[in-house]
């Protein structure tokens, strides 16, 4: 399953909400797909879809999906890597009227070069490609994740020892 979220910003975010919703309709996505579309006046035709939900809800999706697409808001991006997966951010911008400058860009460049995992897809037309990429990656990241704590763990038993 595929959850889309654009979070609360008052401008729409019609690029994405548009592009998941031909690709689903183009056979492209085949996955369910659950789309939170805020205030995008784009009203999906071939997916499930709310304008906003709850964090409980928010936090069900990001459990149940496979991949997770977001706008590039720092703080729900990092919620997608807590939750063991490498979320598909594609930031909102300015020269799309979707945000009043391209600030959620230049931050997500930045987190990525501190070395977190995000799938950085700018241009929509290149989503199909990002969400093949994030299959790959996140299994990659999971079996990272689960070395490192099994490592970690028998430090901690050997330690008590």
């Amino acid at each position: 399953m595929i959850f889309v979220t654009v979070g609360t910003h008052e401008q729409p975010f019609n690029r994405l909400i548009q592009k998941i919703d031909e690709l689903v309709r183009d056979g492209q996505i085949k996955d369910d797909v659950f789309m939170q579309i805020g205030y995008s006046t784009y009203e999906p035709k071939y997916t499930k879809w709310a304008s906003v939900i709850g964090y409980n809800d928010m936090t069900a999706y990001f459990n149940k999906a496979d991949i997770v697409i977001t706008h590039g808001g720092p703080s729900t991006y990092m919620q997608v890597l807590q939750h063991g997966k490498i979320p598909i951010v594609v930031p909102r911008q300015e020269k799309f009227g979707e945000h009043i400058n391209d600030h959620q860009l230049r931050v997500s460049k930045q987190v990525i070069k501190k070395g977190y995992p995000l799938i950085l897809c700018e241009d929509v037309s290149a989503l199909k490609i990002c969400i093949e990429s994030s299959r790959i990656r996140t299994d990659e990241f999971i079996k990272s994740n689960n070395k490192n704590f099994i490592s970690n763990f028998k430090k901690i038993i050997a330690f008590e020892e």
